[in-house]
């Protein structure tokens, strides 16, 4: 009889074990970019090209590709807030920078581009602390790709140690 017992008591554990091993992925978390990081990350980011002489607009987009922060310098074209975003959609995309995705995917570029909310062009870099991938920054406006994402760049160093420190 106490064996019996046992026995259920055991099975009834190993069953709500499993149960619970089924259910495990019902509900997922995962790090993302907060809307101050993103807000401060467009700010430096305008302001870096705006040092060089350059009007741009910035968009920071989190690791969904979901619109965080969206700035237009006084004198940027209203198109390159499109642009800006289209360049970091790809960028989480493809999980590293739309640059260098540009040059890895020549292949499939065309097609890409007519795609809704993607561009494939220089200006995107991806927004990365801890090992997980936060979002991305797009930068448009500057004359040329490889200077929208030096000034992406910059904003990210001038605040990597915030961005280094924003996992715990």
């Amino acid at each position: 009889m106490k064996l019996c017992r046992y026995i259920d008591n055991l099975l009834f554990v190993l069953c709500l074990g499993a149960a619970q091993a089924l259910h495990a992925s019902d509900v997922v978390s995962s790090q993302n970019i907060g809307m101050e990081l993103a807000q401060d990350i467009a700010y430096e980011s305008v302001l870096a090209c705006r040092k060089d002489g350059y009007s741009v607009s910035a968009v920071v987009v989190d690791r969904y590709g979901i619109l965080r922060a969206a700035l237009r310098d006084d004198l940027a074209a209203r198109f390159t807030l499109e642009i800006a975003e289209r360049k970091a959609n790809m960028t989480v995309m493809s999980w590293s920078d739309s640059g260098e995705f540009r040059e890895l995917r020549q292949d499939i570029r065309p097609e890409l581009n007519h795609i809704d909310g993607l561009i494939v062009m220089v200006g995107g870099v991806k927004i990365t602390s801890g090992g997980y991938n936060l979002g991305a920054v797009g930068v448009s406006g500057a004359p040329g790709g490889e200077l929208d994402a030096a000034c992406a760049r910059q904003a990210l160093e001038n605040l990597s140690e915030r961005i280094e420190f924003a996992i715990e």
